[in-house]
């Protein structure tokens, strides 16, 4: 089933809409200038898996990263993600509302009946004639389920070059991977790119067959068949320092953690890169600094994490204006005036000299390299996005 086309005046349409129910998607323009529309339709005479497929492929033309389904009552509304923001829909009709609810639970295998409980599951592509695989979720709300449904291409793995990062940006990570060990830590807000510049450096690394690399994520996204992947599974009491405790024994040159969450983690991340391994992490802090200071709250041993930190990286993702009208609306950017993104990243290279001023003069001398904020002001300057959207993710 093809999804509906663009269309090249009216953005999202189908034909006959004004004998249907309509509903938009309506994004809110960051430039503040105004609201913008570009309309779809179904109702309550489609089917769900008419439906379904239609959906996740306007949601693929329009680059979006998720689509949020949530139940208000007996209708649902719609919103995607695109370029990181959340665009807003009005409301699916009630009747295709659980029978659409219904259908993702089918083919993710999930329990059609069951809505008072979370679930999680995945859906191939082929099931629905789609470019990319969705991983879905489903949780229980106050005014009914939440469905999410994030859109990934398991075999589409991007380059370091591909990220859109400046040259020395690249230089410094790659220069770093080459390491025996040592730790590589990325920090940034949920959505910053961090799991993708991850998938980026195990691909580089995956081209080096002497090297032994194992992932522990949660889950795993993109499969590289040149290195060992493996899953959390906190259910089972598998958690990711149980996991690297075990994974050690397999002799990895390079461990990959999909996140430092407690102590034990931080403690066990430290220990392996001071003993002859490239350890690759991500930690939830806000700054380069802030990973400093969160990995001296949970490790004691503060020598011992000056010493297995070589390489901080702390990122966000700005949008920027639509090549095909220089941010001024148009159907091809769903009139937002934005498509696509590009990172903006700080780093801190912990060479001997930094290490040494470290420990004697603390954490306030952890200056990254190309702050975010002097990043930002080039790409303004550049004319590749505005200000507001700059303010915007470094508030983040």
């Amino acid at each position: 089933m093809n999804a509906p086309q663009l269309d090249k005046t009216s953005g999202y349409g189908t034909a006959g809409a004004s004998e249907r129910d309509t509903f938009s998607i309506q994004g809110h323009d960051l430039r503040g200038e105004q609201e913008v529309e570009s309309s779809f339709s179904w109702n309550n005479d489609d089917s769900a898996p008419k439906v379904l497929e239609e959906l996740v492929g306007l949601a693929e033309q329009a680059r979006a990263s998720d689509i949020h389904l949530k139940m208000t009552g007996a209708d649902a509304r719609l919103r995607f993600r695109l370029d990181g923001v959340m665009t807003p829909a009005h409301v699916l009709p009630p009747g295709l509302s659980e029978r659409l609810f219904g259908r993702i639970k089918y083919l993710a295998r999930l329990r059609t009946y069951q809505d008072s409980i979370p679930q999680d599951g995945r859906i191939d592509r082929t099931a629905l004639g789609a470019a990319n695989d969705l991983r879905i979720s489903t949780y229980p709300t106050v005014t009914g389920e939440k469905v999410v449904l994030r859109l990934f291409s398991p075999e589409h793995i991007l380059t370091l070059d591909d990220l859109g990062y400046s040259d020395d940006v690249v230089d410094v990570i790659r220069r770093f991977i080459k390491r025996t060990s040592g730790m590589l830590l990325l920090t940034g807000p949920a959505g910053s790119g961090k799991t993708t510049t991850i998938y980026a450096c195990l691909k580089e690394l995956g081209t080096e067959a002497e090297r032994h690399i194992i992932t522990i994520e949660d889950p795993v996204e993109r499969v590289i068949p040149e290195i060992m992947q493996t899953e959390v599974n906190p259910a089972a009491g598998m958690t990711y320092a149980k996991a690297a405790r075990h994974l050690l024994r397999q002799d990895p040159q390079v461990l990959v953690l999909g996140e430092i969450r407690d102590e034990e983690t931080a403690n066990l991340a430290v220990r392996t890169a001071l003993t002859g391994h490239l350890v690759i992490s991500t930690l939830h802090a806000g700054s380069c600094r802030g990973v400093l200071e969160r990995m001296l709250v949970m490790c004691e041993d503060t020598h011992a994490v000056l010493t297995s930190l070589g390489l901080i990286l702390n990122q966000r993702l700005a949008r920027v204006f639509c090549g095909h009208c220089r941010g001024d609306g148009c159907p091809e950017c769903i009139n937002t005036g934005f498509k696509g993104r590009k990172p903006l990243t700080e780093w801190l290279f912990i060479d001997e000299q930094k290490r040494e001023r470290l420990h004697k003069e603390g954490v306030e001398v952890a200056h990254p390299q190309s702050p975010l904020e002097q990043v930002g002001e080039r790409l303004c300057d550049q004319e590749v996005t505005n200000k507001h959207e700059i303010s915007r993710v470094l508030s983040q």
